[in-house]
């Protein structure tokens, strides 16, 4: 019997899908220039893909960028960046309201006016999100009690001790709690922005748009803010820099101490004690990490045979791959699989 092929996922299915939806980002001075041009050029370049190819006569998304007052105002890298409206200009309309963060939330965590005009949006709009350290204006609103959420990795401790009724996930690059979001560091939102996107459009203009923003992966929630490369400090020590480059694009090879310090040109005694002391962890731990992190993306991207990737990854056998990703990930590889897998 003939496999039947499926119907390409439609991407307009009613009348208000083709109203331009409304993309609202409230900045405020210092506010991290990043957090708001990231998410908003997700959404515009989206706009604009769909109309180059077809898929719409006109633009899917406006954006905007709303502040305390309107016109310019410098980001906290000085950069200066003008906002179309200032809160008191605006009361419905929106679709998406994203709040950005940066080192100026802290000013404002106690506005009356800007926390009022937040809750009140939040009465209207569709989506509601932060980006960064936003979710303390969130949490300030009173919008994340009773909800979990996540902030800027390094930040989270800090939210945890001002809002203990909310349950931050700290190692996670986004958090839906229906329709409110919160969204990790920095570039955590243009992954937030992407999969908005695809929860309107689906995941052919999501992937389609990463593609066009040459962003590596679109990362689902759940996932940690940073890779092993970024968790890690990389050697000063220039044959151990090369080692750990190695390590990573070789996860699948023998990868031992006494492998890894012929490849150094060192004793392993000589070779374990210079490498804990430069990368701050045992060789075995970053090698262990490695391949953890690559059996991650492998999960995520392929339909690989759990075998397969423990072949692909030094893993070894699926229980050897079972307990490391339970070590690790407090998760079985089958269901981070069932999680994370949207191919």
């Amino acid at each position: 019997m003939k496999k039947r092929t499926p119907a390409p996922e439609p991407i307009l299915t009613t009348t208000t899908d083709r109203v331009a939806k409304r993309i609202a980002m409230l900045a405020f001075p210092n506010v991290q220039v990043l957090d708001v041009m990231g998410p908003l050029e997700v959404f515009s370049r989206t706009s604009r893909w769909l109309r180059d190819h077809g898929k719409r006569p006109d633009l899917a998304y406006t954006v905007e960028i709303i502040g305390l007052e309107q016109g310019p105002f410098l980001t906290s890298s000085g950069l200066r960046i003008y906002a179309d409206h200032s809160i008191t200009d605006v009361t419905e309309g929106i679709d998406t309201l994203l709040i950005a963060g940066g080192v100026g939330v802290e000013q404002y965590r106690t506005n009356a006016l800007l926390l009022d005009w937040i809750r009140c949006q939040a009465q209207s709009v569709r989506r509601l999100a932060s980006i960064c350290t936003g979710a303390f204006l969130l949490a300030e609103s009173g919008l994340l009690n009773g909800r979990r959420a996540t902030t800027h990795w390094n930040h989270c401790a800090d939210f945890t001790r001002a809002f203990p009724e909310i349950r931050v996930e700290p190692d996670t690059i986004f958090v839906q709690e229906g329709s409110v979001y919160t969204s990790g560091g920095v570039t955590a939102g243009m992954d937030l922005a992407l999969a908005l996107v695809e929860e309107d459009f689906g995941r052919e203009v999501a992937l389609a748009t990463a593609r066009e923003l040459v962003m590596f992966l679109k990362r689902p929630g759940g996932q940690a803010q940073f890779s092993v490369q970024l968790s890690v400090q990389m050697a000063e020590h220039k044959p151990l820099r090369e080692l750990q480059t190695y390590i990573v694009e070789n996860p699948s090879q023998d990868l031992s101490i006494e492998k890894l310090a012929s490849r150094a040109a060192m004793s392993p005694r000589n070779f374990a004690r210079l490498f804990l002391k430069e990368v701050g962890q045992t060789p075995a731990r970053f090698v262990n990490s490695v391949r953890v992190e690559t059996a991650r993306r492998l999960l995520e991207e392929t339909s690989d045979s759990i075998e397969s990737i423990c072949d692909q990854t030094g893993l070894g056998t699926p229980e050897t791959m079972r307990r490391a990703f339970i070590r690790t990930l407090g998760i079985a590889p089958g269901q981070y699989r069932d999680r994370f897998n949207r191919s």
